[in-house]
C-alpha cells in the first residue's frame, strides 16, 4: 500500500509549499482555535462544539474543533475541525480529509477553500453548495504536527518527522477521536485527500489494517486520492501532457518538454542545486507559454477579467503555513 519514495523526510529541505487560500479563510481558521475562549464554543458529545463561526450563516448541522494528543506525553497534539452531515448524520459515513504539501492546512485549504461547508466572501462566510457534508460527516485534520494548529512541544520533532511517524500519529488521532465521539465507532470510514496525502492516505490505511488485526475498531471502507503524489517520476512527467492537451503549450514546446528535459529531471536538478542550462531554457519556454495568469491547479478557471491587473490579483496564490 505504501507509495514510492521520496518520503516526508526527503522533502523537508524543499521550499515551503504554496497552498491556495484566501485571506479571510486564514482569519476564520485563526478564530476557530480561540472560539472557546470567546464564548462561541461549548462542551458537546466530544467537547469543543462550535456554536457559530465569525460571519457564518445559520446552519442546522453540528461543528466541532479541538486537539487530540497523540504521543501519550501531552507534548504533541493534532488539531481538527469536524462538521456533521447536514441531514441524518447518524446514518451518514465518516470521512477523514487530509491536505498534502507537505505542510498545507486541511483547515485553511480543504475546509474553507475546497469541500467544506463554507467559503469566504468579502467579510462573511457563505454556504458551499458542493460541500461534502451534504453526504458525510467530515473531519479536517491538520497533520503532521507543525502544520496549521497542530504542534509538538519538542522542537526536535519537526526536524525528524517522517511518513511512518505521521501515519502512526494519524492512526492514534483517529483512535482517540473515536473515544471523544463514541457515536461514530463502527461507522463506515473513508480516508480522502489530495497532493502529498497520496502518501499519507495509503500509509494510514496500512497501519489501520494492521491495528484491526489486534483490535478491530476502524470500519475502513475506502480511500479517495485527488491529484495525489504517488510516484514522483510518473506524476511530474504528466505535466507536459496536461499542459499540451489543454492548449497551454505548443507542439514544439511539448516535444522538448518530453524529450530534451522532462519535469522529473528539472525537479531533480533544481532541488539538487544543479540546474543545467538546458533544463533552465526548457522551463523558461514552458513558463512563457503557460503565463503567470493561468492557475496551474485549475487551468479551466474563468480568466476573462476586466484587466490584467485584476486577473493577476485573483490568480496570485497566497502562501499558507
Amino acid at each position: 500500500l505504501s507509495p514510492a519514495k521520496p518520503s516526508l523526510t526527503a522533502l523537508k529541505t524543499m521550499p515551503a509549499p504554496v497552498c491556495r487560500c484566501r485571506p479571510l479563510a486564514m482569519a476564520v481558521l485563526l478564530l476557530i482555535a480561540s472560539l472557546c475562549h470567546l464564548g462561541s464554543c461549548n462542551g458537546g458529545a466530544g467537547g469543543g462544539r462550535i456554536t457559530r463561526l465569525p460571519g457564518q450563516p445559520e446552519v442546522n448541522f453540528g461543528q466541532y474543533s479541538g486537539y487530540v494528543e497523540v504521543d501519550g506525553k501531552g507534548s504533541r497534539a493534532l488539531f481538527y475541525y469536524f462538521v456533521e452531515a447536514e441531514l441524518d448524520p447518524a446514518t451518514k459515513p465518516l470521512v477523514l480529509w487530509l491536505n498534502g504539501g507537505p505542510g498545507c492546512s486541511s483547515l485553511g485549504v480543504g475546509a474553507f477553500s475546497e469541500n467544506g461547508p463554507f467559503r469566504p466572501s468579502g467579510q462573511a462566510l457563505v454556504r458551499n453548495e458542493y460541500s461534502w457534508n451534504k453526504e458525510a460527516n467530515v473531519i479536517y485534520l491538520e497533520t503532521p504536527a507543525g502544520v496549521g494548529f497542530s504542534y509538538s512541544a519538542d522542537a526536535a520533532y519537526y526536524q525528524g518527522v517522517n511518513d511512518n511517524m505521521t501515519a502512526m500519529d494519524n492512526m492514534v488521532f483517529m483512535q482517540r477521536w473515536l473515544e471523544k465521539f463514541p457515536q461514530y465507532k463502527g461507522r463506515e470510514l473513508y480516508i480522502s485527500g489530495e497532493s502529498y496525502a497520496g502518501h499519507y492516505i495509503p500509509q494510514l490505511a496500512e497501519v489501520m489494517v494492521e491495528f484491526n488485526k489486534k483490535d478491530n475498531i476502524f470500519n475502513l471502507k475506502g480511500l479517495a486520492l485527488g491529484n495525489p503524489v504517488l510516484h514522483f517520476t510518473t506524476d511530474f512527467n504528466s505535466r507536459a501532457e496536461y499542459f499540451w492537451s489543454h492548449g497551454l503549450i505548443s507542439d514544439s514546446t511539448y516535444r522538448i518538454f518530453t524529450s530534451v528535459c522532462n519535469y522529473s529531471r528539472y525537479v531533480s536538478e533544481y532541488y539538487g542545486g544543479s540546474l543545467s542550462p538546458l533544463c533552465a531554457r526548457v522551463m523558461n519556454q514552458v513558463t512563457r507559454e503557460t503565463s503567470r495568469f493561468v492557475d496551474k491547479y485549475d487551468v479551466t478557471l474563468d480568466v476573462c477579467l476586466s484587466s490584467v491587473l485584476s486577473q493577476s490579483m485573483i490568480l496570485s496564490p497566497h502562501v499558507c503555513s
